[in-house]
């Protein structure tokens, strides 16, 4: 009996670390119900969008995406690259990590940044498409 539980608990996919994040290295990537191009398709994420990594099994990862929903993407749509979701009606670059920094931009929701720095407190280091550095709040952003 002992043997048939260690050999079914070698089979099952093993949890991720539940903070571990990756982004979408690829144009676009097809989300899945499970983990086949056969499942029924569910939506398309565009390069850059941040996703929490839940269990990875056979060439597919189960991701959360920042709505909090969880599907199947295929391993090599995904990059190590980490950025960041805007979930705030507007977030707001600043020049340092405090609420007195001067504003480098606001930001609309969605807007995808990528993370120059890991946090530090509660302030993220990031870059805007255009070029742009600067900090955002933590709880403005989706992907730590």
């Amino acid at each position: 009996m002992a043997a048939c539980l260690a050999a079914l608990a070698t089979a099952l996919p093993v949890p991720a670390d539940a903070q571990e994040y990756r982004s979408i290295g690829e144009a676009a990537a097809i989300l899945y119900d499970a983990p086949s191009v056969k499942a029924k398709r569910l939506w398309i994420l565009g390069r850059g969008y941040p996703v929490q990594v839940s269990v990875s099994i056979e060439g597919w990862t189960k991701v959360r995406d920042a709505t909090g929903e969880l599907s199947w993407v295929e391993n090599r749509a995904l990059s190590s690259a980490r950025t960041v979701l805007v979930r705030a009606a507007t977030g707001t670059m600043r020049d340092s990590p405090s609420e007195r920094g001067a504003v480098v931009l606001r930001l609309g929701r969605d807007v995808v940044l990528d993370m120059v720095e890991p946090p530090v407190g509660e302030w993220v280091r990031v870059r805007h498409r255009d070029g742009a550095t600067g900090f955002i709040h933590v709880n403005q952003v989706f992907g730590l």
